[in-house]
């Protein structure tokens, strides 16, 4: 889908809108079966760093082919482009390709768990709706789970609507396009070590003090926000959120992955995922609310330390080490069984 968008031509929003939407549900279907091969691949005291260095690898290769895109879409010339329009659909070509290569070491090389059976795609479809309607069930009983569940929907929410309106704000605040592709560029790169250093600040505090951590960061950068009118303060932001933002989300995964049965980490990691997705959805309406009653952009912005807050206090009742006891109890059942 993202190769196609290169051969769609200028006006043809409502193609582009389709062939997007059938992107996304290919990525958000990858990354479900993505997160649950943690369980895999990691013993339990390797799931922070292991989470960690996933965030990190993928901060950089992002930051390394969106420098290169940025690069081309600014000086098309430099690489052989009739102009910016050119690059930019060749950008597409060259994201496609990206992924291609870098799926294939996880493709030919990641072990995962043996196939209890093999059925058609139809009968897949009905057992996947019926099997999330059980694991909805299963949730609910978890305390722990479905705690820790709604803790993460919230504060991620408020984590996706800064990086998701990052460059609305700037712009209503007289930045201009390229100081925010700089800001975007530098939270990229510093997520990549940061990342890292929180996979081993968990390994040693525990993956919920180090989510902590991270919301407090994320509630001082959107006091910050609301009062900087300069571009070097936007970019002191953007270093403030790329230390923090891989740490929350790695660690969010890692503390996850402890708490649900190992043997049934697709399912799970499925609700953990489409609540990520569902993410940045509060925030977005929080901010546009507030903005229109207001009529202030940085009024509009801290309304989302509300989500930040209350996600950190549902977080503070989780209780990981009962969750990690259960976790393990269900999974010996199940093996028995």
């Amino acid at each position: 889908m993202t190769a196609s968008l290169y051969f769609i031509a200028s006006g043809e929003w409502y193609v582009a809108l389709s062939v997007f939407m059938l992107g996304v549900v290919g990525f958000s279907g990858a990354n479900v079966f993505y997160d649950s091969l943690i369980v895999s691949v990691a013993r339990e005291d390797q799931l922070d760093v292991v989470s960690a260095y996933g965030f990190a690898l993928g901060y950089l290769g992002g930051g390394l082919l969106f420098a290169f895109n940025v690069l081309m879409t600014l000086h098309p010339a430099m690489f052989g482009f009739a102009d910016s329009a050119q690059a930019v659909r060749v950008s597409f070509l060259s994201v496609a390709a990206w992924w291609l290569v870098f799926s294939l070491p996880l493709l030919l090389s990641v072990p995962e768990p043996g196939v209890k059976a093999h059925v058609g795609m139809a009968q897949a479809v009905r057992g996947g709706f019926r099997q999330l309607a059980q694991t909805f069930r299963r949730i609910r009983k978890l305390r722990v789970v479905f705690l820790f569940l709604v803790a993460y929907w919230l504060y991620i929410d408020g984590v996706d609507t800064i990086v998701r309106m990052a460059i609305d704000y700037g712009m209503s605040i007289g930045f201009d396009m390229g100081n925010l592709i700089t800001a975007l560029l530098i939270t990229q790169f510093v997520g990549f070590p940061a990342a890292i250093a929180f996979g081993y600040l968990g390994k040693h505090i525990g993956p919920k003090r180090g989510i902590l951590i991270a919301i407090g960061v994320y509630i001082a950068g959107t006091l910050y926000a609301v009062v900087m009118d300069q571009v070097y303060e936007f970019y002191i932001l953007a270093v403030v959120i790329g230390l923090v933002q891989g740490g929350v989300q790695s660690l969010s995964r890692s503390l996850y992955a402890r708490i649900i049965p190992a043997d049934k980490a697709a399912e799970y990691f499925g609700f953990y995922n489409m609540l990520g997705k569902f993410a940045a959805v509060l925030g977005p309406v929080m901010i546009g609310t507030v903005t229109l009653m207001t009529g202030n952009p940085r009024a509009g912005i801290l309304s989302v330390i509300v989500l930040f807050a209350a996600g950190g206090l549902l977080l503070l009742r989780v209780d990981e080490r009962e969750g990690a006891r259960i976790a393990r109890e269900l999974t010996d059942n199940h093996q028995d069984t």
